[in-house]
């Protein structure tokens, strides 16, 4: 069986070289990656080191070393922003979750990681779990543009959807003071923002998993080939898993081979 693996391995790296070989990746010499600097199960940034950690800072540096060219990676502010950073050719590549919304503009790989979203609410709230979440009356809050808010866009029947700016500080006095019955965000953000919302709880189960994709300019399937290569790759070999599990973040698994549709927000 291992030595079954270890040709499946060789083979798919093989074809990843081969396709890496065709497409011009990273025309530009240097392979500009742009990621969601606002997701920290993306990466983040050591603030007294500098130093890098997540499973799309660690892809992102083993494509690089594939391709042979420098990485730079780059920090984004907003989802839309990242794809837009793609699409006008300020970067090669970007890491962003899969959305219905935002297809036509990039394009999207397989899913590489999938991303547990839930609710953070206050201690003495009766919403115990998912099912509590879309009654009436109910406020419930997701950040703007964040794939978790266009979800409840489309799924929320009798709550009432708010949606917040990227800020701690606005989300935390938004729960405190009761503006919001319930925050949606991956488990990461909301166990970093529970600390800041004494006695506030994080609902047990999950409302969907977010997946994680590459994107790339449109009119490039050679380069959408060779992304999709090497995610096949690094999932063979086992790196994808150990990168996910090295990043250390809260809610997160490798993702099976799938398409981004496969998953994600349930309407």
């Amino acid at each position: 069986m291992r030595s079954r693996s270890f040709l499946i391995a060789g083979f798919l790296l093989a074809l990843t070289a081969s396709a890496l070989a065709q497409a011009d990746v990273a025309p530009t010499g240097t392979l500009r990656a742009a990621y969601l600097a606002t997701n920290p199960a993306q990466a983040t940034k050591d603030p007294q080191t500098g130093e890098m950690r997540g499973a799309s800072f660690d892809l992102a540096r083993e494509l690089a070393r594939h391709i042979g060219k420098p990485l730079a990676f780059n920090p984004i502010a907003s989802p839309p922003a990242v794809i837009e950073a793609v699409k006008s050719g300020q970067a090669d590549i970007g890491f962003v979750a899969y959305e219905a919304t935002r297809l036509g503009i990039v394009e999207f790989s397989q899913t590489y990681m999938l991303v547990h979203q839930s609710f953070l609410v206050l201690g003495d709230s009766p919403i115990k779990a998912i099912a509590d979440v879309d009654r009436s009356g109910q406020k419930i809050a997701g950040t703007r543009n964040d794939s978790i808010a266009l979800c409840l866009k489309r799924v929320l029947k009798q709550a009432t959807l708010v949606e917040l700016e990227n800020n701690p500080a606005i989300i935390v006095k938004a729960l405190i003071n009761r503006e919001i019955d319930a925050l949606g965000a991956n488990r990461q953000r909301l166990t970093t923002l529970m600390r800041s919302v004494p006695g506030s709880r994080l609902l047990p189960d999950n409302f969907f998993n977010v997946p994680q994709n590459i994107v790339v300019p449109m009119g490039k399937p050679e380069v959408l080939a060779a992304v999709s290569a090497f995610i096949d790759d690094v999932r063979a070999s086992g790196f994808l898993r150990d990168a996910v599990a090295k990043g250390g973040a809260i809610g997160v698994e490798a993702a099976p081979k799938s398409p981004g549709s496969q998953h994600g927000c349930p309407g």
